[in-house]
């Protein structure tokens, strides 16, 4: 319920009235056809998230899942809070340097599952610059070990809106997500193919 009240506040106040969000692709068609993936984008900026969880349709918010720093995410109860019953935040701990205890967390949701949506950020964290940082492994690793499909998903605007050690978001401007190909788990270098997807977009 506190899920479903967040996502209608992104949606009907937040990206109306504060900033826009401008969505370039089908994702209602990809959802409908996709009952589990792995979602990955670029990371720049804390509205990444938000802006990916409001395009979700409202009443399958429930069914997304969002990878989050434990250190931040979780670092208070107040916190610890809103990442738990607004973004649905699965804890990773960076300072975990083979992820281990995420990796199994992800894996048993997309395994147990009969319907999720899993956030990824493979960078591992915010973009200094905006521009794309070398992906971790571990998206690989994951898509292959639950053969689970792949969509690409790029951010556009949210860096220069909300930039890495601001304290909040500007106001007035636009968040572009642009919606990428689904990838089977059969292709083998996910950087390699979302680096030449994000060349390709006319920004």
């Amino acid at each position: 319920m506190v899920r479903t009240f967040f996502v209608f506040f992104l949606k009907k106040i937040f990206f109306k009235f504060y900033l826009r969000l401008r969505v370039v692709g089908d994702i209602k068609k990809i959802l409908e056809e996709h009952p589990k993936l792995l979602f990955v984008s670029n990371h720049s900026s804390h509205l990444d998230a938000v802006a990916i969880t409001s395009m979700i349709p409202l009443l399958k918010c429930h069914n997304l899942y969002v990878t989050a720093a434990k250190d931040y995410f979780f670092s208070n109860p107040f916190i610890s809070f809103f990442s738990k019953h607004c973004l649905k935040a699965v804890p990773v701990d960076r300072s975990d340097e083979g992820g281990s205890d995420a990796f199994r967390l992800c894996v048993s949701l997309l395994q147990k599952l009969d319907k999720v949506w899993l956030l990824i950020f493979p960078e591992g964290t915010r973009s200094l610059d905006g521009k794309l940082q070398k992906f971790k492994r571990g998206v690989d690793v994951i898509a292959k070990k639950t053969n689970t499909p792949v969509l690409f998903l790029f951010v556009n605007g949210a860096f220069e809106l909300w930039p890495k050690n601001s304290w909040f978001s500007k106001f007035g401007g636009t968040v572009t997500i642009y919606i990428g190909p689904v990838l089977t788990v059969e292709d083998q270098d996910i950087y390699k193919n979302y680096k030449e997807w994000v060349d390709t977009i006319k920004i």
